[in-house]
């Protein structure tokens, strides 16, 4: 029954839907790509790409652009990104030829145990409030990246988004949207009116937003640097405001905060190596899906087909069910990354799927013993940034310090309290990231730079864009711009969705006949306008010695460059 009502919602649905007829290129491209020689930019926000272009300009390189780029999202687009929120990077250095990978992400609180979850009867982390607050990475972060490979001072990288902050700017299409909704949301907790709310309600589109608060934060992380932030007045303000909220997030927390330089995984995808971090990222998820993907033949498929919907839809339900098992803290857990991502083990798990029949559940593998924003610079010396930084679930947990103008994280809602969980909660723990940039080499030169926003749509998104490009032959803007799918396990927080094989989302533009098949497989079909994602990437095109860019046409984005 429940098929057969979902079929009957699509029948109402428009399924093809062509951006326009273009001269070159395929029916849903949007855009050509930009092609630059010097340098390239891609953000969700084209403010943050114009900040980024012009301190490339200014001298400064890839890292110090995409630092100053993250600024200014915090400032353009707080429904995604904020100094709040956590940081990971995957930085390309043109000095010493390869990988380097950055896990900018903070810690619970030391001083609030499991065991006040279950004393007080809680059976998850509370979504919004003070108990899923986790210390702010992304401070920290940047201070990392400009040690290692900056150029510029840290004033001339902030002081963009300081004086946007400022001086006001016209608020976006989509991120009034999201402003509008989560607001709606947040609007009781504290201080949420006064920094997101002038007059009451949040800023409609072309409305010029000020931000004074988060400009004089800004200001004082450009004088005291990270010390002002995780150990000045910044951090003994946050510290104040949390235990008015009866939080638990301390000045000592704060003051014990590091980032870590971690080394990239890759596995090869049809002779291309492509990179991802490790846990306590879900990176190795997207390398997982590969891996079992590349035993089959995709390109022979044809994007949109049936056939390939299948496999890929099959391919995620294997890898969600060792994410959900495995994935964690290294510190805290043994994690079996080499397992997970051997095509051994892709080999095995490849056996379990149906080519004829959609699955309802499988189990975990057996390991032997033993809203988000996303953006990417290039520059003129061949550095290259794939950087991701997020507040988790929109404008995070609610929680606005007085006076900062930003709201903080509410990653430590990932946290698991099942006892024996891998993930679960535990004082001074990383939490279980969805967050993951990404990088593709080619004989162990850099190609593409890239990413995709959005929770658990982020691996799925990957491997798409990866297939997109490699089986199916798409430009880069192709890539992004082409339909795609999200398979969720159940749209209801029941039981159910252990056994019900989950929901398959579909964006327009899939054929009705495809559809139909994949019904007739047993597959549960829902259209949904989104989210799939917001992509950005950079290619380097060493033949003409050019960076390609592309933006996602489903956001308020832009690539460019000079």
């Amino acid at each position: 029954m429940k098929t057969c009502l979902i079929y009957l919602f699509l029948i109402v649905i428009p399924i093809v839907m062509s951006a326009q007829d273009r001269i070159t290129g395929h029916d849903f491209a949007t855009r050509s790509e930009v092609i630059a020689r010097n340098g390239m930019a891609a953000t969700s926000q084209p403010l943050a790409t114009q900040v980024a272009l012009d301190i490339l300009k200014k001298g400064g390189n890839a890292i110090d652009a995409a630092i100053a780029a993250n600024a200014m999202l915090g400032v353009v687009e707080p429904t995604g990104a904020g100094i709040g929120g956590d940081l990971f990077a995957i930085i390309w250095s043109a000095d010493k030829m390869k990988l380097y990978g950055l896990n900018a992400s903070g810690r619970s609180p030391r001083s609030l145990k499991r065991n006040y979850f279950i004393e007080n009867g809680y059976d998850y982390i509370p979504l919004h409030g003070p108990l899923p607050v986790s210390v702010p990475g992304c401070v920290d972060g940047w201070y990392e990246m400009h040690d290692m490979f900056g150029r510029l001072s840290m004033k001339d990288i902030l002081q963009p988004a300081i004086t946007y902050a400022r001086e006001g700017f016209p608020v976006t299409e989509v991120v009034a949207y999201y402003l509008g909704k989560e607001t709606a949301i947040l609007k009781d907790y504290p201080n949420i009116k006064e920094v997101y709310m002038p007059g009451g309600k949040a800023p409609s589109k072309g409305e010029i937003f000020r931000n004074p608060m988060l400009a004089n934060t800004l200001e004082k992380i450009v004088i005291g640097g990270r010390n002002e932030f995780y150990r000045g007045t910044i951090a003994r303000d946050i510290e104040v405001f949390m235990k008015k909220m009866g939080g638990f997030l301390s000045y000592d927390d704060m003051s014990r905060h590091h980032s870590e330089w971690v080394e990239p995984l890759s596995t090869t995808y049809r002779g291309y190596e492509v990179w991802e971090l490790p846990p306590n990222g879900q990176g190795i998820a997207a390398l997982q899906m590969l891996n079992i993907l590349e035993g089959f033949d995709i390109s022979s498929m044809g994007f949109g087909s049936a056939e390939y919907i299948h496999v890929f839809t099959e391919t995620k339900k294997l890898t969600f069910e060792d994410r959900a098992k495995y994935y964690a803290d290294p510190v805290f857990s043994k994690v079996p990354v080499s397992q997970l991502i051997s095509k051994r083990y892709a080999a095995e798990r490849r056996k379990l799927i149906n080519l004829n029949k959609a699955s309802k559940i499988y189990d975990p593998g057996k390991i032997e013993a033993g809203n988000t924003v996303y953006l990417t610079v290039a520059d003129k010396y061949g550095n290259i940034v794939s950087l991701i930084q997020s507040n988790y679930r929109g404008m995070g947990s609610g929680m606005c310090p007085t006076g900062l103008g930003f709201v903080l994280q509410d990653r430590g809602e990932s946290f698991s309290l099942e006892g024996g969980h891998s993930n679960v909660y535990a004082p001074g723990k990383r939490p279980f990231h969805t967050v993951m940039p990404a990088f593709i080499t080619r004989n162990g030169k850099p190609w593409i730079s890239f990413g995709v926003m959005g929770g658990d749509m982020q691996p799925q998104g990957h491997v798409q864009i990866v297939v997109n490009l490699i089986d199916f032959k798409m430009n880069l803007q192709e890539a992004g711009d082409a339909p795609r799918m999200h398979h969720i396990k159940s749209s209801e927080p029941t039981g159910e969705q252990m056994t019900n094989g989950g929901i398959l989302l579909l964006e327009n533009g899939f054929r009705w006949e495809v559809i139909q098949k994949l019904l007739s497989m047993g597959h549960t079909i829902q259209w949904d306008l989104g989210g799939y994602g917001g992509y950005q990437a950079i290619m380097w095109d060493d033949k003409n010695k050019v960076w390609f860019g592309a933006s996602e046409s489903r956001k308020d984005g832009q690539a460019a460059g000079y």
